[in-house]
């Protein structure tokens, strides 16, 4: 398997799940700490970071050892990416305590490291048990950006939401890094991360020169009905960046949620492109193969779509939009789609 260079070793609703392949963004903390209390600073600051809502100063830790509550979609393993364990992690993709609440492809970073885990819930956060917990430093940059929640969570500790410009969970994966790494006082290793990761998706569009002459799509079953993947969706900007053009119609329909679209039945031709890949939320893979209407399209008859099965990390990893997670995608994904591609007629 395939090691990217800047690795050291080895939703909470359907429709979130569906849209939310990658959000990221960093939001600042208020510049005082509740109670008049400093957060623990040795009196410098470790980084100063500009966001959504506001500038968030994160101050030196005290002992050296910033804490780090890692809130937001994958931001957990954005951190890992950057050589910092978090004491928390919210587990947005239900991974478990036996992976700390990431991807497996990610777990053994932690070490001997014992995170909490938050389990995913549609209840409010737990401002409580965060606070409990003392942190430096929380990250909630993929997140649902509720002016709200960061306000609460700033009174707790400073706080790091997304790009001013973003979209509900929709900070794009290379601003995710980024604003990562900048409030971990780590900002070269962010670039190095997302240089590191765009020359892998390169070199593997170099060698599949192909897909740049194809239409492709990435959709889903859920629910009752259909979704579509837009710009913004990780999904579709892996499936861009390695050349594919988004097929003409799914290009022309109105995205729903910014990065996603509903899909009614009476439209599920959109994902009649050269290629579809296509992916199960609350189904397995063979409801997906039985439906009736997915099974019609001609690029499912002709063996041009790539259909995903819920339990292998694939598609877990096709959704969590980590630079880890994105690896685990390079790995497996394109000798599937050269396979679907060889079936389109010249």
């Amino acid at each position: 398997m395939h090691i990217p260079r800047h690795l050291s070793g080895s939703s909470a609703v359907v429709s979130v799940l569906a849209a939310a392949s990658l959000a990221l963004t960093a939001c600042g903390g208020s510049a005082e700490e509740p109670d008049g209390s400093d957060g623990g600073s040795a009196g410098g600051t470790l980084a100063s970071v500009e966001h959504k809502f506001g500038t968030t100063e994160v101050p030196e830790p005290e002992d050296g050892e910033l804490d780090v509550v890692a809130l937001g979609w994958s931001d957990a393993e954005v951190a890992l990416s950057l050589g910092v364990k978090p004491i928390a992690v919210h587990d947005w993709l239900s991974f478990g305590e036996e992976n700390h609440g990431v991807g497996p492809w990610a777990a053994e970073e932690f070490g001997d490291a014992e995170p909490t885990v938050i389990p995913r819930s549609d209840d409010e956060l737990d401002y409580e048990q965060i606070q409990a917990m003392d942190p430096d430093l929380i990250l909630n940059v993929n997140s649902s950006y509720d002016e709200a929640e960061y306000d609460r969570l700033s009174e707790i500790a400073p706080t790091v939401s997304g790009p001013e410009d973003a979209e509900n969970f929709n900070p794009g994966w290379q601003n995710q890094v980024q604003l990562i790494a900048d409030a971990l006082g780590r900002s070269e290793e962010g670039e190095q991360v997302v240089s590191d990761t765009e020359d892998d998706i390169a070199a593997v569009a170099e060698e599949h020169p192909e897909f740049a002459e194809l239409t492709a799509v990435t959709g889903s079953k859920f629910g009752e009905a259909y979704g579509l993947s837009y710009s913004g969706d990780l999904r579709w900007d892996l499936i861009e960046a390695l050349g594919f053009r988004m097929y003409g119609p799914a290009a022309e329909t109105e995205p729903d949620e910014g990065f996603f679209a509903n899909i009614s039945a009476e439209n599920v031709d959109v994902f009649e492109a050269d290629v579809a890949v296509l992916f199960p939320i609350g189904y397995t893979l063979q409801d997906l193969q039985d439906d009736e209407l997915i099974s019609s399209l001609d690029v499912v008859q002709d063996d041009r779509a790539v259909m995903l099965d819920p339990d292998e990390d694939l598609v877990q990893a096709f959704s969590a939009g980590s630079p880890q997670s994105i690896q685990v995608v390079l790995d497996e994904l394109p000798d599937r789609l050269a396979d679907a591609a060889s079936n389109v007629e010249e």
